[in-house]
């Protein structure tokens, strides 16, 4: 079986539209009303507040006159709601991922359906609770298997989208067992966006840099707009719809290089270096490069595309000296800057700089010590000198 989404644009009538931002405002308020409890109850307890003592409150909250409101809503949403913050705030203590924030209707909003959800494409509509006479939906593709979950979204810019997790009846490929002389290595950059092994490259588009131009004229008429003011709201707007453009842009490219690659049929195995992207987004001469570029964005795409064809995908620890190290005679040049593209090394030796760091870090996810073993089953850092 496999777990698939399939995003649609949406076209609500008025009364639908109305509804939906009854539900987004709910959700929103429920999510930022459990995570102030949370934090109080844990400053005074020093324990975990759960969801579920949260979740009987709901009952007592729909009687009280202040929160009434709450019955026009999908109760499966509010749960829901509850449900994401919950998995949020133990992720940040078993994992150290980042805590939980308060949600803005300033941001992009959004509602989860759990049950009841149906399409229908010959009419192009799509079915959720509260919403019995249908919502207008693109359905620009069919798909075959039992709806999981259906998450209703709206941008800053105003348009709507539905997706839709499908459980499908597709059995994933066993993974087969990586091999150097079928895997590729990869090496991700600014100026070349990824260089592989095989020399294959592909240029960085950077769609933020096209656009720069364009998106600091419209800022700068933001700031002079009123706030409060209609023209301010129509002018963020436009702000919003290049970014929205931007994001976009880089998306399809991502999604574009990441299917050529899996496509490859001889190689069963990418290997890709850990990049510290938070702590190369303290450069600032780089950081604005660096948020453009899209590296984490393109290994989640790599990764899942490869988990449905059945290959491998192996990061391997921070190779700092991966570019530096003649794969030859094995002698590391510290002298080269940034700048240096190209080098010749002691042994005569002649590098491109992006390509030899492919090379090296396919050869080092399977270096001697790693002959043998299922390098599949390593997990994050653990394939390292």
């Amino acid at each position: 079986m496999r777990l698939k989404a399939y995003k649609y644009r949406l076209y609500p009538n008025k009364k639908q539209q109305i509804l939906l931002s009854k539900h987004f405002g709910a959700c929103r308020w429920l999510y930022n009303y459990a995570l102030a409890k949370k934090i109080e109850y844990y400053t005074k307890k020093k324990k975990t507040l759960s969801r579920f003592e949260i979740q009987k409150e709901l009952v007592g909250m729909k009687k009280q006159e202040e929160t009434s409101w709450l019955k026009e809503i999908n109760s499966q949403s509010l749960q829901a709601s509850l449900a994401n913050l919950d998995k949020a705030y133990t992720q940040f203590f078993r994992k150290k991922k980042r805590f939980p924030k308060f949600k803005s209707k300033k941001d992009k909003q959004s509602v989860q359906f759990l049950q009841k959800t149906n399409v229908d494409f010959e009419n192009n509509k799509l079915y959720v609770m509260k919403f019995r006479e249908g919502i207008k939906a693109k359905f620009h593709r069919e798909f075959d298997g039992k709806i999981k979950t259906a998450t209703i979204s709206r941008t800053p810019t105003g348009k709507y989208f539905v997706s839709i997790l499908v459980e499908e009846n597709i059995d994933i490929p066993k993974k087969l067992k990586p091999k150097i002389d079928k895997a590729l290595g990869i090496d991700l950059g600014i100026k070349s966006f990824l260089v592989t092994s095989e020399n294959q490259k592909f240029d960085n588009p950077k769609y933020l840099k096209e656009s720069l131009k364009q998106l600091k004229k419209e800022q700068k008429k933001l700031s002079r707009k009123k706030k409060g003011s209609n023209n301010r709201n129509k002018q963020k707007i436009k702000v919003a719809k290049i970014y929205e453009k931007i994001t976009n842009q880089r998306k399809d490219f991502l999604h574009k290089v990441s299917r050529q690659l899996i496509d490859e049929n001889q190689i069963n195995t990418y290997c890709i270096e850990n990049l510290n992207v938070k702590g190369m987004m303290k450069n600032h001469r780089l950081a604005q490069s660096i948020s453009d570029v899209g590296w984490n964005m393109f290994v989640s795409f790599l990764s899942y595309k490869a988990e449905w064809v059945g290959k491998n995908i192996l990061q391997i620890g921070r190779f700092e000296s991966s570019s530096k190290t003649c794969n030859v005679c094995g002698k590391v040049n510290q002298n080269l800057t940034l700048k240096d593209r190209e080098w010749v090394c002691e042994c005569d030796a002649k590098h491109d700089r992006d390509y030899l760091a492919a090379c090296n870090i396919r050869d080092f996810a399977f270096d001697k010590q790693n002959i043998g073993q299922d390098v599949s089953k390593f997990t994050l850092g653990e394939i390292c000198h």
